[in-house]
């Protein structure tokens, strides 16, 4: 068994965890409820884990949470106008309003 995933936000495991169960690749979560320990244990110590039963699906099951997580991810772009850097997610340079 391999560690393939581990986050803070239990929403991101358990999507990777429902992917690599849709893929036919057999998960075991770790650390379910261990959050219960915060506070006396460390932060990093009760982060839900995501471990594949077989290591044979190890290198598969990172190309897919990769792939899958990396996919919202877009660059920044620099405004033609004032040559200003802004965020992926804005369609209007912050500066000078100029569309993308």
């Amino acid at each position: 068994m391999k560690l393939v995933y581990t986050n803070e936000n239990r929403f991101l495991v358990n999507n990777a965890q429902n992917l690599l169960v849709a893929s036919g690749i057999d998960v075991v979560l770790r650390n379910e409820y261990a959050i219960g320990g915060a506070g006396d244990l460390s932060p990093f110590d009760v982060w839900l884990e995501l471990w594949v039963v077989n290591d044979s699906d190890y290198e598969k099951s990172l190309r897919l949470i990769a792939d899958t997580h990396g996919s919202h991810r877009h660059r920044e772009w620099v405004c033609g106008s004032c040559h200003e850097k802004n965020d992926a997610a804005f369609d209007y340079c912050w500066n000078c309003q100029r569309e993308k």
